[in-house]
């Protein structure tokens, strides 16, 4: 969650759950009079009612709001309000300018944003932690291992194997997609954002803008985009 003001970031917080009990201190603090909800799970029916009450604006994020940007996605409603925020953000900071924009979170997702403003689409892939669980999930001897900031190139035990064979083949995919992108855009710019966008940053061979908050971003010009149209 995220508090913003006159388009900057004021605050922002992490929960392991959430509801309305969480946001009602943040009322006593914070004047709040516009807010946008979304979500990729369930949706909190009470959070919404509360929110409703409390706010004099407040969307729920569906595919009925609208967007400062063009969706050329062929099912445009199984598209996840996460990928949509976050190119929304990215095309806020660098408006008119071909993007791509890189999530690396549970899963790593890959998103082809025009200069023109169409977002033409992108790709899924297992993020760091899901591959470390799926080797472990999937094999009878392989170790759940953990992330560390030295990764070898080759391993020389099973646990760095498995390491480097994760963070590097992420690497190796991220870089490829870059690549990719200059093959259609030479004037590319990429966005790195999600919860592990900073550990792979310096890993990467291509410049990229690391901003762990373009999801959040997003939302707050979708918000405003609404509230001004």
């Amino acid at each position: 969650m995220a508090i913003y003001a006159e388009g900057n970031l004021k605050a922002s917080f992490v929960y392991k759950t959430f509801d309305k009990s969480k946001l009602k201190p943040l009322f006593d603090v914070y004047s709040l009079d516009k807010g946008i909800y979304s979500t990729v799970a369930d949706v909190d029916e009470d959070l919404i009612a509360y929110l409703k009450e409390c706010l004099s604006c407040f969307i729920y994020f569906d595919n009925d709001v609208r967007l400062p940007i063009t969706i050329k996605y062929k099912t445009p409603h199984t598209l996840g309000k996460d990928r949509i925020a976050a190119v929304v953000g990215a095309y806020y900071l660098q408006p008119n300018r071909n993007i791509l924009i890189i999530d690396a979170g549970t899963c790593i997702t890959y998103e082809l944003l025009e200069a023109s403003g169409s977002y033409l689409g992108g790709n899924i892939s297992p993020g760091m932690t899901t591959r470390f669980k799926a080797l472990n999930d999937y094999t009878k001897k392989l170790p759940l291992v953990n992330e560390r900031e030295e990764v070898p190139c080759w391993g020389t035990c099973t646990e760095d194997a498995i390491r480097a064979g994760v963070v590097n083949g992420i690497v190796f995919e991220m870089d490829g997609y870059i690549d990719k992108a200059k093959e259609l855009y030479s004037d590319v710019l990429v966005f790195l954002t999600g919860g592990h966008s900073f550990y792979f940053e310096s890993r990467l061979k291509n410049f990229i803008f690391a901003d762990i908050n373009l999801v959040l971003t997003g939302l707050n010009r979708i918000l405003e985009y609404n509230v001004e149209n």
